[in-house]
């Protein structure tokens, strides 16, 4: 389990919601460190972390529900700043004796809010109409005793509650996601206003800690580090090298699932800029002949994962075993994995495991090492502002986000040497169009996705074809929770699909991925 990174942080108590990690995502905005903690944690637990402020999340539930999660009035008597989130501002009305009904007026999506009072703690200099986000089918009809109402909705009376005296304060909607346009502020409002907080979670301060943790964790023992030349792996790498200098070696597999020029850019880039211990191993033939008929995107997932843990074993007994002695010994796995992982592999409260993450839920049960995983509290913006302060280059740390398992997971069908081929030519098509339209920064990523067990007719030249599919996949994201498509020009896109079925004779047809996370995730495996 990873450690907490500061002291005093502002804790995110999770109700079941689907945005309790982006609640996390949007105080560390604020510039100040915050964690998500089940609901389930007692009340004693999360006081004993002597936090600076609670934020209580939303949630699924109605209040009244015979299974709905509680919250004990010992957490808003505690004397901790406390802000509450659609359920959690119910709960927090329930708890302190107000009203809440099951009105049958349903409020969904952008509503607009009526601020009765614009220099509230929350509202200050705000309009006093602002449209936000809402999802509730129960109101509060009645606020708790000392506590006043600051704003209304159409379907909700008491829309937001306040009292500075006990710094307890509540809105009705979802003031973390973008559609409610002054949410950040009213958030901030909170955190700076309310809880009386100094913003000081910058960069420096998440590298300085995280070197210092892992600097601990470590001691005198040995580590290896899986690079895959990624954003994630790289900062990992840095992040340690700065903590244990010559006690890391890096490991970088080339299992043959990488995009073209990518094995390269690793063993010249990174190694020229970091000065890293690399030792290359070439495991192309190892992981074809263990994917061979798989096509399940869970075992294929799995399988990658457990040939990554091989290889670094083999490493470690081959290549640094020759180093390690009783006092020193080769004892931790650097891994990238990032808090998305986590979460979409169920390590989030509520959280469905939406699938297994290779450095997550793919690892064998006998694992040789103990896992350091620097990253795993961290969203990806703040891993690219960690590998700034590090000094990893811009090329490494604006790179678009690469899975672990590579192409494996965006062949659909068989990993075969000849599907690699195909895709990873088609892939090359598409970033070097990309570059040229000075669009890598508009876009999240762009997964280019081969249908290997598709195929379709086609014509080219005088001839029929019977080619596959290749489907262009540009999402645009803050931290991978959520997307949307990109609208990418015509233009670029035309230029796309003609290169690819001019150059990639096997490809008759490119299709565009039009769909937002959710309903879908961002890779097709």
């Amino acid at each position: 389990m990873t450690a907490p990174l500061q002291e005093h942080p502002v804790l995110v108590v999770d109700f079941g919601a689907q945005y309790a990690q982006l609640i996390a995502r949007r105080v560390r905005e604020a510039s100040l460190y915050s964690e998500v903690v089940p609901h389930t944690t007692p009340v004693q637990e999360i006081l004993d972390r002597e936090p600076a402020a609670i934020v209580l999340s939303g949630g699924p539930s109605s209040v009244y529900a015979d299974d709905a999660p509680g919250l004990d009035p010992a957490l808003l008597e505690a004397g901790v700043p406390v802000f509450g989130i659609c359920y959690g501002f119910q709960a927090m009305v329930k708890s302190l004796g107000g009203n809440v009904e099951h009105t049958g007026l349903r409020e969904y999506g952008a509503t607009m809010a009526q601020i009765v009072d614009t220099d509230s703690t929350l509202f200050n200099g705000q309009p006093d109409e602002q449209s936000v986000w809402m999802s509730h089918g129960d109101a509060a009809s009645e606020a708790p005793p000392g506590l006043r109402v600051t704003a209304t909705t159409p379907g909700a009376s008491v829309a937001a509650i306040e009292d500075d005296e006990r710094q307890l304060y509540g809105v009705q909607w979802h003031p973390e996601v973008m559609h409610s346009t002054f949410g950040q502020r009213v958030l901030e409002n909170f955190l700076v206003r309310g809880a009386k907080l100094s913003p000081d979670w910058t960069p420096e301060a998440m590298a300085d800690q995280l070197v210092e943790q892992v600097r601990e964790q470590v001691g005198s023992a040995r580590a290896i580090c899986g690079l895959s030349g990624g954003v994630d792996s790289s900062v990992a790498a840095a992040l340690v090298q700065r903590a244990i200098g010559d006690q890391l070696t890096c490991v970088f597999v080339d299992h043959g699932l990488l995009r073209e020029g990518e094995a390269e850019q690793v063993e010249k880039d990174f190694v020229d800029a970091t000065g890293v211990d690399l030792v290359v191993v070439d495991a192309t033939d190892q992981f074809l002949n263990a994917l061979a008929g798989a096509t399940d995107p869970e075992e294929k997932r799995k399988i990658i994962g457990r040939e990554f843990i091989r290889s670094f074993e083999k490493a470690a007994r081959d290549i640094v075993g020759s180093q390690q002695d009783d006092e020193h010994p080769v004892k931790f796995l650097v891994q990238g994995t990032l808090y998305p992982d986590v979460v979409e592999s169920g390590g989030g409260t509520g959280a469905a495991n939406i699938k297994s993450h290779h450095n997550v839920g793919g690892l064998p049960d006998d694992l040789q090492f103990s896992l350091i995983e620097p990253l795993r509290t961290l969203f990806k913006d703040e891993v690219r502002q960690v590998g700034l302060e590090l000094g990893v280059p811009e090329g490494i740390v604006w790179r678009q986000p690469f899975p672990g398992p590579g192409l494996g997971i965006r062949i659909i069908g068989e990993v075969t040497r000849d599907n690699l081929a195909i895709l990873r030519r088609a892939d090359a098509i598409a970033r070097e169009e990309l570059t040229a339209a000075g669009l890598d920064r508009d876009i999240w990523q762009c997964p280019v996705v081969l249908l290997a067990n598709v195929r379709s007719v086609g014509v080219q030249g005088d001839g029929r074809t019977y080619g596959h599919p290749i489907v262009l996949r540009p999402v645009s994201s803050e931290d991978a929770m959520t997307a949307d498509w990109t609208r990418l020009p015509y233009d670029v896109l035309a230029r796309i699909s003609g290169r690819i079925t001019n150059e990639v004779s096997e490809v008759n047809r490119v299709t565009l991925d039009v769909t937002s996370k959710p309903p879908g995730t961002i890779e097709w495996e």
